[in-house]
């Protein structure tokens, strides 16, 4: 099934080949893939997976560059990413998500992604990064609502320095394992399957609080209408 759910992607979201094809320049165009991913308007690009596929070819030595340097220069790319997102969405608001049927900025991702800022406050700006597209659009709405700049620039940067360094030090840490060599497009589309574990978790504990809020509402308007009736007694 994983198999042949990766062989259904374009070359161009297949990281194995993307960074095959960038040769020398491997790094510096997962950078920019990072980047525009994470707020240029462009959705649709392999980001978890690249970056896991980056620890992988560093442990293989593919790419020869220090897995340090790797992860400070993804963590910085991935910022400025948000960071341009939030001052497109300052300027321009959602003003460019208005035609239903456009390919990548459709009016249902912007819906979508308040919903979500709308349920997890300055959080979602640390989850949205382990969800395709909302990571995207997060920082759009984030500035067309002009949350205030210090507050975004903390969320955005503890959620880079998790998601960029961490799977790519995932990438790294499996790079030696036979077994990921020789099955690496399902391991890629099974890591994307994983990074929404956060998310799911979030989910079911969101709906738990608002389980015992609700049962503490009951209960507070239980307790308050007793004495009423109590008195109409007397």
């Amino acid at each position: 099934m994983l198999v042949q759910l990766a062989m259904l992607m374009p070359n161009w979201m297949d990281p194995e080949y993307l960074l095959n094809w960038l040769g020398d320049w491997a790094l510096w165009g997962t950078l920019l893939v990072v980047f525009v991913e994470c707020g240029v308007l462009f959705p649709i690009l392999p980001g978890d997976s690249l970056l896991f596929a980056v620890g992988l070819f560093i442990a293989k030595g593919t790419i020869d560059v220090p897995l340090w340097l790797a992860c400070v220069l993804l963590t910085v790319a991935a910022f400025l990413g948000n960071v341009s997102g939030y001052y497109i969405g300052r300027v321009l608001g959602t003003s460019l998500f208005q035609n239903p049927n456009a390919r990548f900025l459709k009016p249902k991702y912007i819906v979508q992604t308040h919903e979500f800022f709308e349920r997890y406050g300055p959080r979602a700006l640390v989850l949205a990064r382990f969800v395709p597209i909302v990571r995207t659009f997060i920082t759009i709405v984030a500035g067309a609502g002009k949350m205030d700049p210090k507050k975004f620039f903390l969320w955005t940067g503890v959620g880079a320095v998790i998601w960029a360094p961490g799977i790519t030090l995932l990438g790294h840490a499996l790079g030696n394992v036979e077994f990921i060599h020789a099955h690496l497009e399902s391991a890629l589309i099974l890591l994307v399957l994983i990074s929404l574990i956060p998310m799911g978790v979030e989910i079911v504990l969101a709906r738990r609080r608002n389980k015992k809020a609700a049962a503490a509402g009951g209960d507070g308007v239980a307790k308050h209408a007793a004495p009423k009736h109590a008195a109409a007694k007397d």
